[in-house]
């Protein structure tokens, strides 16, 4: 199976299924299957029927044979897995290859190490694009090829044991490959408890001690990871639930095993292509990054009136609505802020979420601006907390010296005010969480409760590894290797369980000690629905906010661990329980893909936390060392790029919900309509549900409310740039190359994908080695570079 054979099959199913439930009808495939192709009549009319069969045959090519057309389609093992999945998932496995080897642990620290500082910087900037798990897929297995041509074939021993290793024990192994893979993906990220360390440190100068800071990092994300044996027992082995992430990254996997045993033209013409295009994107982005910010928001209304107050607001990409706004900024393109990536999210999704954008940037704040929505019109593009007079709000002077509420301060400043931008992000922030549950309610449910039902009857036959209850290919071939005990699950949560309420209850992270124990609980409900949300649609849910309402609402009427970096804290040990659960469970989903030992894999993601987190700490302190101005807002960043609006947000969040309390918050006047977001995250799916029964053929069911409420509750004062070229860029890639250029589409879409985000990581990461390790330098000001502003919209208030 070549390149061009796997990705097109899973391109297709991808396109099909992503983001709809089982219980929702699929999106009409381009063409047929290429497995459906020998039923085909020879002239292969497309269905839409606009092109001729001398068209069609020219452009998609013949069917390339894959294992699942060696299997009989009527076989119990193989009738069981969804066709998608046949096409790109190998249905043979060999025990012999290598898993742990020395060039596994070489090829892992340094993959982890650049991906872990870079995406922590990530977390501190108002628009990134992640550190690339594809780049890393395809540098890592060049890496591990030449290392397995170049390294001796020696054994040698560790100094006072028993054990030896090989330095080269053979041919490159795709098993290596997926270990390296996935031990970058648990190690190269950011890590969601720096926030409160940098809320505390920025605002408050309260600095964590750095073992106490990195204990803590790990034992959250080792939480997470530990959560992960809950859903694992009713989302991991169901052949029926895809993981479309997880189903993407296998389809690169298998070719690039195939092209390593025999490489083919189009394999090198792809890899041509990838590294072609990641140098072009290298390059291209030290324009708007550093020497040319003018092209990463061009604001043609500014062009034409840079002096008119209404024309900047309405045209500006950094600071105003962004209408008919362009980016060549692949940081403001990507965002992956909004959850739904470029070149991997149907184009469904992606309407979805730009109709949202559009709600949100282009009617309200047009409306709250000149239309008075909101009653309060200071503040519109600023998610810090102002006075009624429209100043920044002393939130720190909110806290005494004992990290208490300061009533005396309040009375003299007055209640704290939020812009009305602010408060609809937080609505729907609200509304998207209670849609999750309620999408799952009238989609979902019924596959839950059928994945409950096979766990209660697996239940009944102790003894048996859990691919021994199902009898599709992939678990047979499972049961060759030992599953993880159930212990180990167990001692990963004892450790981190130890170091955090030791933290605690030395009162270092400012939470009660019982608030730990909620937070746990609260982690642990979630992760089941929003991992079955995950495994069907590939919609991750940013959950963050509810989690400090909670806090808030326990702790209101205490009279002490008042500190509004509590409710931040708080956040980062509940919410981060489920994205590393949901981490681990797709990395497991892949290794079950691929056949790799689940033991093995299991280790692999503990060694990525335990590589990483250290790294995460070390990128924290030079962003808060080198980017501190910035942040506080003492300086503006002409870029808009180091804002600190989520340190900001998380701050004005812990000083709403810790300090004031919601009890007191929602009886001010600004704030009475924002518990009516439950009502309405409620409600949306159940009208959509009754919409899709009365009309089926309509797919109501693609308005997916939880990706449109959290599209809305993103906040746009600082950055409304890049969502229109995004739609523009979608329409393209996931529109009209999937219906028209399919073939064209298939084989290089997820190698774009791939390119562009490498591309621009390592422009970052050049930046900074060049720009900011030592000196820090500073591009100086020209027509393309502006001081007033890069945009030319020098009325802008």
């Amino acid at each position: 199976m070549s390149v061009g054979s796997s990705a097109p099959s899973f391109g297709e199913a991808e396109a099909k299924s992503t983001g709809v439930q089982p219980t929702v009808e699929p999106l009409e495939p381009p063409h047929k299957r290429s497995s459906d192709s020998k039923k085909q009549s020879g002239d292969g009319k497309a269905e839409n029927g606009s092109r001729d069969g001398t068209r069609e045959k020219s452009l998609f090519e013949d069917p390339v044979e894959v294992d699942a057309d060696l299997e009989a389609e009527d076989d119990p093992e193989i009738i069981e897995i969804p066709p998608e999945v046949r096409r790109v998932v190998s249905l043979h496995d060999d025990t012999s290859l290598p898993t742990l080897t020395f060039r596994y642990f070489l090829l892992a620290i340094l993959f982890v190490i650049p991906g872990a500082f870079l995406s922590q910087i990530n977390t501190f900037r108002t628009t990134y694009a992640p550190y690339s798990v594809f780049f890393v897929q395809i540098a890592s297995n060049y890496v591990g090829l030449w290392l397995a041509r170049v390294l001796p074939d020696r054994r040698i021993g560790i100094p006072f044991t028993k054990w030896s290793f090989n330095m080269n024990p053979g041919p490159w192994s795709v098993k290596e490959h997926v270990l390296v893979t996935v031990t970058a993906a648990s190690g190269a990220t950011g890590n969601l408890a720096t926030t409160p360390i940098a809320v505390g440190e920025l605002y408050f100068n309260e600095r964590l001690h750095p073992a106490a800071a990195i204990f803590f990092m790990w034992s959250i994300d080792a939480t997470g990871y530990a959560f992960a044996a809950i859903a694992r027992q009713l989302l991991l082995y169901e052949p029926a639930y895809q993981w479309w992430q997880a189903l993407c990254q296998t389809a690169l996997f298998e070719t690039q095993a195939k092209q390593n045993k025999n490489p083919s033209p189009a394999a090198r013409k792809q890899f041509k292509v990838f590294w072609l295009v990641l140098l072009g994107i290298t390059l291209w982005q030290f324009l708007p990054e550093f020497v040319f910010p003018f092209v990463s928001s061009l604001a043609f209304l500014c062009w034409v009136a840079p002096h008119n107050p209404v024309a900047n607001f309405i045209g500006s990409g950094l600071g105003g609505m962004g209408l008919l706004n362009l980016s060549f900024d692949w940081a403001n393109i990507s965002n992956y802020n909004a959850g739904v990536p470029l070149f991997l999210s149907p184009w469904w999704s992606q309407v979805v979420l730009f109709a949202s954008f559009v709600l949100s940037a282009w009617i309200l704040l047009p409306a709250a601006k000149w239309g008075g929505l909101g009653g309060y019109s200071h503040c519109l593009m600023t998610n810090r907390a102002c006075t009624v007079d429209g100043d920044v709000y002393p939130v720190s002077a909110l806290v005494t010296s004992s990290n208490t509420f300061n009533e005396t301060a309040y009375e003299e400043y007055g209640p704290m005010y939020l812009g009305v931008h602010n408060l609809w992000t937080i609505f729907f922030d609200y509304a998207s969480y209670i849609s999750a549950y309620s999408w799952i309610a009238f989609f979902g449910a019924s596959n839950i409760r059928k994945a409950y039902r096979k766990f209660r009857a697996r239940r009944s036959s102790p003894g048996r590894g859990i691919n021994h209850q199902y009898t599709d290919r992939l678990n047979v071939l499972m049961r060759s290797y030992k599953e993880v005990p159930f212990w180990w699950y167990l001692a990963l949560f004892s450790a981190s369980f130890v170091s955090i309420i030791t933290i605690v209850a030395l009162d270092m992270i400012f939470i009660p000690w019982w608030t730990y124990f909620v937070a746990l609980a609260t982690g642990a409900v979630v992760v089941v629905p929003l991992g079955w949300l995950y495994a069907v649609s590939n919609f991750q849910l940013p959950i963050g906010t509810f989690n400090e309402l909670l806090y808030g609402t326990m702790v209101q009427n205490l009279s002490h661990h008042r500190n509004p970096i509590g409710a931040s804290v708080y956040g980062s040990i509940a919410g981060d329980a489920w994205y590393r659960a949901q981490y681990m469970l797709q990395d497991q989903k892949i290794g079950h893909y691929m056949h790799v030992p689940q033991r093995a894999i299991f280790f692999s993601q503990v060694f990525g936390i335990t590589l990483g987190v250290p790294i995460n700490y070390a990128a924290m302190r030079w962003v808060l060392n080198t980017k501190r101005d910035y942040l506080t807002g003492e300086l503006e960043d002409p870029a808009h790029i180091w804002t600190g609006q989520s340190l900001a947000g998380y701050l004005t969040l812990g000083v709403q919900y810790v300090l004031i309390g919601p009890t007191k918050l929602f009886q001010q006047q600004q704030w009475k309509p924002i518990p009516y977001a439950f009502l309405f995250g409620a409600g949306a799916p159940a009208l959509i549900y009754l919409l899709h029964r009365l009309f089926p053929r309509a797919k109501f069911n693609l308005w997916n409310t939880t990706i449109f409420c959290s599209g809305a509750s993103i906040f746009y004062g600082n950055i409304s740039t890049g969502y229109f070229s995004r739609f523009i860029g979608g329409f393209v890639v996931m529109y009209w190359a999937y219906r028209y250029r399919y073939q064209l589409w298939a084989r290089y879409n997820f190698i774009l994908a791939a390119a562009f985000d490498a591309g621009f990581n390592l422009n970052l990461l050049l930046i900074f080695l060049f720009f900011g390790s030592g000196k820090v330098v500073t591009m100086p000001h020209w027509w393309g570079n502006d001081a007033q502003s890069v945009e030319k919209c020098y009325a802008l208030d």
